[in-house]
């Protein structure tokens, strides 16, 4: 089956290799970007609901997903190793490289530990309180952690050493974790978000295969060797990166669509929901868009701002959202995320701030003049006043993600102690 060419496929790998840790990372601010307005609405105990259930929801789907792609999934499904389990981490939008830094041990293929030396998502949450970060470090990962690497192997069970609240205050590492496999565990059942997140077009979406024929100087093209405590994102061929990405885009598309079924079960109005979703994607579109735009040195002009739009997570991958670039405008067409109701359907005419919060990022004057129907649209970019940012935008720049800076690490292969 013959699938829509990746936009992403242009950049070359050096390109790819930036940009690949950036979308782990943008991934993560969705719920920075979401669950405040999820506060605001509905209470802290209702964000913590959301929160399990949106990534419950979508992660056994995406870390699959990602095993197959890059060729270390367990040879029987559900009985893969600790290996598998943290190999799915270091490629999970919840574990972005770095800012959600994971050191990893495997004491063998049943056992293993992982600690987290800096957790930003801790450092967003702390200075809100402990009833905060206690929903956040033991109400939502006590389920998801297991509902992850269920993925991997039912009868994993992820139990904490030591979590945060911190004591004492400026206790490091910031947790502590071990994995062990038993086949005399009770193996772990889904959780309901599961099974309507699979039903999306989005969770069965097919994408190219990675080119295994690329010779070795140019890059692995899978990830079946060992574990390594730092993936050098750069060592991967450049079909790989292509996949990566387009995958990692996927698995925020998965998480978005698990958040908005969370949001709908609680909403007292569809239009209350979709107000949310759409402060979500807002908030994130932005910056994103800014972070994006530093990666790739994009200019700051029209051409960068188009450039940019083409490369967001929002109209990627091409083969789930169906958009081109014509003469400098952008033309969106009926297509699978219009069919789940991902964030796609959250743009159209009258409803523009999403792709105002991208092109805003490259230059505050420029603006988006959109016309045509609900699903079948051209936006052509327009200069105005400069404009303030929008409100959604600061919001989710509170999170210290906002304004991460990756470092270079080196890549070395763990061995089981």
């Amino acid at each position: 089956m013959t699938t829509a060419r990746s936009r992403y496929a242009d950049l070359d790998r050096d390109q790819l290799a930036r940009l690949v840790p950036e979308l782990l990372l943008i991934g993560q601010l969705i719920d920075r970007s979401g669950m405040a307005w999820c506060i605001q609405a509905f209470g802290r105990e209702a964000m913590t609901e959301i929160a399990i259930e949106e990534w419950s929801g979508a992660s056994p789907i995406y870390t699959r997903r990602m095993q197959h792609a890059l060729g270390y999934a367990p040879a029987v499904e559900g009985e893969g190793d600790v290996v598998a389990i943290f190999k799915g981490l270091q490629l999970d939008i919840g574990a972005p490289p770095q800012f959600m830094d994971f050191r990893y041990t495997v004491h063998d293929p049943w056992h293993g530990e992982f600690r987290l030396d800096h957790c930003g998502a801790l450092m967003d949450v702390e200075p809100m309180g402990p009833d905060y970060v206690r929903a956040m470090c033991h109400d939502i990962e006590d389920p998801t952690f297991d509902a992850t690497a269920v993925a991997t192997n039912p009868r994993a069970q992820v139990r904490p050493v030591h979590r945060p609240p911190r004591v004492p205050a400026d206790r490091s590492p910031h947790c502590a974790w071990t994995v062990t496999i038993d086949a005399a565990h009770p193996p772990v059942e889904p959780l309901p978000a599961y099974f309507d997140v699979a039903r999306t077009r989005a969770a069965s979406l097919e994408l190219d295969p990675i080119d295994a024929s690329t010779s070795a100087d140019e890059g692995a093209t899978d990830y079946a060797g060992p574990l390594l405590s730092d993936l050098d994102f750069s060592a991967f061929s450049h079909s790989a990166l292509v996949r990566i990405a387009d995958e990692v885009c996927l698995q925020m598309h998965l998480l978005n669509l698990s958040f908005v079924r969370a949001v709908r079960a609680r909403a007292a109005t569809e239009e209350q929901a979709r107000e949310i979703c759409r402060k979500q994607l807002v908030g994130l579109a932005g910056i994103a868009a800014e972070r994006l735009h530093r990666v790739l040195a994009l200019p700051r002009d029209r051409a960068g701002a188009l450039r940019l739009l083409a490369l967001h997570p929002l109209l990627n991958p091409a083969a789930y959202v169906e958009a081109t670039m014509d003469g400098g405008a952008l033309h969106v067409r009926p297509s699978p995320a219009h069919d789940d109701g991902a964030w796609i359907d959250l743009v159209g005419p009258g409803e523009t701030s999403a792709l105002q919060a991208v092109v805003r990022a490259v230059d505050d004057r420029y603006d988006v003049d959109l016309v045509g129907s609900a699903q079948d649209w051209t936006a052509t970019l327009v200069e105005s006043e400069p404009s303030k940012e929008a409100d959604e935008v600061a919001v989710t720049r509170f999170s210290t993600g906002s304004s991460f800076v990756f470092e270079p690490r080196r890549s070395l292969p763990i061995t089981p102690v």
